[in-house]
């Protein structure tokens, strides 16, 4: 058992049974009455995310999680298969726990798992990743409708808003988290 003194950020707690991943935390000492750690935390398998208040001193679970990188590998229809960096041991990772990470992963790519006891609970990509555009339309001068984007679907599968002066065969810069054109590369 640990205390509200060892909360920091990226950490892992274990509250009834589901775990949560530490995003931001505040010791504050009130000039009148006790002082208490005010949290906000994520679940780890569901994304929500909550504000919890505890008591300075009170006793929390941590939960020991190690985060490895691994390469991706290939998709086994319902699993994706990664191998450990270090060891070169593969493991399966489910689709539901991959998640949205599915729509920028390409082979040999390098991730981070946060895995607990063994299980893995969630796949970190790298803040951006290059992709080639496999289908878009040709941009027409002067269009303006669409305020100068147009779709356009990269080679994983996954459709993004470019410029319009992006045509197929290019290779662009995507942000993992959010899906957003950053970019052209050369």
């Amino acid at each position: 058992m640990a205390s509200t003194a060892d909360i920091k950020n990226g950490v892992v707690l274990s509250i009834d049974g589901q775990l949560w991943n530490v995003i931001e935390f505040q010791h504050v000492k009130p000039g009148k009455g006790g002082a208490f750690v005010r949290t906000k935390l994520k679940n780890v398998l569901s994304g929500k995310v909550v504000d919890r208040t505890y008591n300075a001193g009170a006793k929390i679970d941590i939960e020991n999680v190690d985060r490895r990188d691994f390469t991706y590998l290939y998709n086994d229809g319902d699993n994706f298969v990664f191998m450990d960096v270090d060891d070169y041991d593969q493991i399966n990772v489910a689709a539901a726990t991959v998640g949205d990470a599915a729509n920028f992963l390409l082979e040999n790519q390098q991730v981070q798992i946060a895995l607990n006891n063994g299980n893995p609970l969630y796949v970190e990509l790298p803040a951006s990743v290059v992709l080639e555009i496999t289908y878009t339309e040709p941009g027409l001068q002067g269009d303006r409708s669409s305020a100068g984007t147009k779709a356009a679907t990269v080679e994983t599968g996954y459709e993004i808003q470019v410029p319009l002066f992006v045509e197929q065969g290019t290779k662009v810069k995507v942000d993992t988290r959010t899906g957003d054109y950053l970019g052209r590369v050369n």
